[in-house]
């Protein structure tokens, strides 16, 4: 995308900013209206919602069918399987959202609340972040998880999906607005953008009096331009250069199995492993056997200079380029370190703070570890494919976010917040 998007001219251009301005106001007054319903109010949306994707099933699979046939010839194979829908996958994104409608609601919870010695009491209160935008690629069913989570954590959405999915996210868009119709909240809590005109983008970036925050959900190229044009926060993260360190005192079969399941259970995804650090001790008893497994999955190997002098030449030589790659595929790093503070050099130079683990049997390298480590998840003996806000307990996940603030890691209901101070008296004065 072009940066002058920031800047629209033109006829066309002005008529898209002016789009978005009325979205953006329409967003405003339903965030107000948002930030007090009730619980149940916003629960039984959802449930209207879910049960609107599944009512509304063939007419949302005849929007994808278009999409499918004009996306062909423009995108490859991999792209074209992230963006079918089918039954099965309707009713999946019809559950997510009943399961968002069951998790608890963090709105208006009150947390710290303590006496002060002038007899006030202080404490921290829950409440939405306002209008989240959110600017996405490719899946059509993020347009309902975004939808459930904003809803469910009190604030309205502007979502703007990918021209390549225009015509799926509008059914799905339509199934939602239903749901919001029945149960009585303002439609225009969720508005996902009609026009695939790319101005839009750039409107929404440039409209910082009605939206409070920018969730960008996409390939490097998308939210770096977000991230760099945005006058608002940005929840982000860039890459997922993630690491699995295997120490010195590490039990050879948790070793295998999490590096082995860290890299092949799933390429595509952010918190797949990329660069793999073994202990110079335990190399050739550890990484011999797990280099076999791998290649046996079909992974190509690059490796440094001491990793190809133990497994042959036949795996191909590392650069620096391979150590910061986001390789999305099966390809993989391997270096051989010194030790536990070599692998935490590593990561901190090479890394994404994404998600990096330790696989060790040692309590005091492990918590070393993860008190060095500068990333948003910190893993012992575990798969890095773990650092998912399901997992988590979170539900479902907007992104995640490798920034420190305002949220980090996963983003679920709660990095869908923001905290107020409420003071509570009985004729107090100072």
């Amino acid at each position: 995308m072009s940066a002058n998007l920031r800047e629209p001219g033109g006829e066309a251009s002005s008529r898209v900013t002016r789009q978005m301005h009325v979205m953006g106001e329409a967003a405003r007054r339903a965030a107000r209206r948002m930030a007090a319903a009730e619980p149940g109010e916003k629960n039984a949306a959802l449930f209207a919602i879910a049960e609107a994707l599944t009512e509304q099933q063939d007419a949302i699979l005849a929007a994808n069918a278009r999409d499918i046939r004009e996306a062909r010839g423009k995108l490859d194979a991999a792209a074209i399987e992230r963006l079918e829908l089918n039954a099965a996958r309707i009713e999946r994104m019809a559950e997510g959202v009943r399961q968002v409608a069951a998790l608890a609601d963090p709105i208006g919870s009150i947390t710290d609340l303590n006496f002060r010695p002038s007899g006030i009491q202080v404490g921290r209160m829950r409440v939405p972040l306002g209008v989240v935008g959110i600017i996405y690629e490719s899946r059509p069913n993020v347009t309902a998880d975004a939808a459930a989570l904003c809803l469910k954590s009190g604030n309205a959405a502007i979502l703007r999906g990918g021209s390549e999915s225009a015509h799926s996210n509008q059914a799905i868009a339509a199934a939602v607005a239903r749901g919001l119709t029945d149960a009585g909240l303002p439609r225009e809590a969720v508005q996902v953008v009609e026009t695939t005109d790319r101005e839009a983008v750039g409107a929404m970036l440039a409209m910082p009096q009605y939206i409070d925050v920018i969730v960008p959900r996409g390939g490097k190229g998308l939210i770096e331009f977000v991230a760099d044009n945005a006058r608002m926060p940005v929840i982000k993260h860039l890459d997922g250069v993630c690491h699995v360190y295997i120490d010195e005192s590490a039990d050879r079969d948790k070793a295998i199995a999490i590096a082995v399941n860290a890299k092949t259970q799933r390429y595509g995804t952010c918190n797949t492993m990329e660069t793999l650090l073994v202990a110079e001790s335990v190399a050739r008893s550890i990484l011999e056997p797990l280099a076999h497994d791998l290649l046996q999955a079909g992974v190509t190997l690059r490796g440094c200079e001491a990793t190809r002098k133990l497994l042959g030449p036949e795996i191909q030589p590392a650069t620096d380029e391979d150590w910061a790659a986001e390789y999305l595929a099966p390809t993989l790093a391997v270096r051989i370190v010194p030790d536990m503070h070599a692998a935490i050099d590593h990561i901190e130079r090479w890394g994404s703070h994404h998600t990096d683990a330790i696989v060790t049997e040692n309590v005091t390298r492990a918590r070393a570890f993860i008190r060095a480590v500068d990333s948003a998840s910190v893993m012992v003996n575990a798969s890095t494919r773990f650092a998912d806000g399901f997992e988590y307990g979170l539900g479902a996940e907007i992104g995640i976010s490798t920034d420190k603030l305002h949220a980090r890691g996963p983003v679920g209901l709660e990095g869908l917040t923001s905290q107020k101070y409420v003071v509570f008296g009985d004729g107090h004065v100072r």
